[in-house]
């Protein structure tokens, strides 16, 4: 990590947050000889900072374009996408995303996909994704991460973020104690179903979200120095993925549940909650099962295990058409090597529980009680269950039984199947 004139550069990604951040994004764009701009934005982040972004290229004599993205929620979708598509120009520009989660997607992926570069200029502490490379997309119903690009530099006005409202303060702490069981599952699926790991990418995961624990009392005052380190753990959970190559050390059986919520939410046509609030009730949920992994023995595990059959793939296919519907397909196909493993695999992936035991039980000793992470989420005025998501208890069992099959990884809610851990609603 390097300061130059106040900015951080970290992975050769230049970031500021503080006061006078647009003085210092201008002074990089003059230095960098950027002159033409495509400003992205929705209306409460235009008018959180966007505006004064503009006015002040504009005053400086730089060429700037606004495309205001407009509706009751905005989606990072294919309507979305399109309706920046088509108010672009044929001039190189250097795009800014002005917002949180949902405009840097979409910024993100229209700006790589036109061959551009892209700044990201946060008005919120709210996700993770601001310095990572993937753009989490709904395209046809589904939600997948495409990889694009990670930004050129990141300018964070700490006034605007200490004032962002404070849902999106709370879904950015969800978002980011999340990584505690993130982390979990990423270790676990190496070890279980040897998925890439890399364990100095583990420890940092972790050290963000337990760096923000010991300053949950700074972020809930709003005072300037947390709401800055809560920025500061959701960027380095961004360079976690972008030095991983994936999103797998920050998410998890926690983010496949949320996902699952999301989806239904959006293909419902209701208000798809904030994803860190989504993730912080998820988190609970994955919590509670980590916990009844350290009360099961070795010799439990054996004998539960010794009998265990593979479960009938055709039923599992059916109940994912059932689920799905038009994405199932697509869905299957994707969690292939799962639902029709063979009899050998099975007994090797039994065996490898077995042998493993003491491991995973360290793993789960790590994590902070569900009651813990639940405590902390309260005392910030986030959502701990899935009524405060406004959903259903069906609609919480769905997401807990089949947000696994969103993404190809074996992580706590795999296991747990596996052991006959039942799903628990509170």
């Amino acid at each position: 990590m390097n300061i130059y004139g106040g900015i951080i550069v970290k992975q050769h990604l230049p970031f500021f947050i503080g006061k006078d951040a647009i003085s210092y994004f201008l002074d990089f764009c003059r230095k960098n000889h950027y002159n033409h701009f495509q400003l992205v934005a929705d209306q409460n982040t235009y008018n959180a900072l966007g505006n004064q972004v503009e006015s002040a290229l504009k005053s400086n004599g730089f060429d700037v374009r606004t495309i205001l993205l407009k509706g009751k929620e905005i989606i990072a979708d294919e309507n979305y996408l399109m309706k920046v598509f088509l108010q672009l120009d044929n001039q190189e520009r250097v795009f800014l995303a002005v917002g949180s989660g949902t405009i840097t997607d979409i910024t993100r992926f229209t700006s790589h996909r036109t061959r551009n570069i892209f700044i990201s200029l946060p008005t919120a502490p709210s996700v993770d994704g601001f310095t990572s490379i993937g753009a989490p997309l709904v395209i046809g119903g589904l939600k997948q991460t495409y990889i694009c690009q990670s930004p050129t530099a990141l300018f964070g006005d700490i006034s605007t973020l200490i004032n962002a409202p404070k849902p999106l303060i709370a879904a950015g702490l969800g978002d980011l104690l999340g990584k505690l069981l993130s982390a979990a599952d990423f270790k676990l699926g190496h070890i279980l179903f040897d998925e890439p790991f890399d364990n100095e990418i583990y420890e940092r995961t972790r050290n963000t979200a337990l760096t923000c624990v010991e300053n949950l009392s700074k972020i809930r005052e709003g005072d300037e120095d947390g709401i800055k380190l809560l920025m500061e753990g959701l960027i380095e959970s961004g360079f976690c993925m972008l030095d991983f190559g994936n999103s797998n050390p920050a998410s998890g059986a926690e983010h496949h549940i949320s996902h699952f919520w999301e989806m239904k939410l959006l293909r419902e046509g209701r208000p798809a909650v904030l994803h860190g609030a989504k993730v912080g009730v998820a988190s609970i949920i994955s919590a509670r099962w980590y916990e009844q992994l350290s009360n099961i023995t070795k010799k439990q595990v054996k004998r539960l295990l010794e009998n265990k059959i593979m479960p009938d793939p055709n039923k599992i296919e059916a109940q994912l058409k059932r689920v799905f519907g038009s994405i199932s397909e697509q869905i299957i196909n994707e969690q292939r090597m799962f639902i029709r493993m063979s009899e050998e695999e099975f007994f090797t992936l039994k065996e490898k529980v077995v042998s493993n035991w003491d491991l995973i039980q360290d793993i789960a000793r790590q994590l902070p009680p569900s009651e813990t992470i639940e405590r902390w989420l309260k005392e910030n005025n986030a959502p701990i269950t899935g009524f405060d998501l406004g959903l259903s208890e069906k609609e919480i069992l769905l997401g807990i039984k089949y947000g696994h099959y969103l993404r190809k990884r074996f992580t706590i809610n795999k296991l747990r199947l596996l052991l006959n851990i039942p799903d628990i609603v509170k």
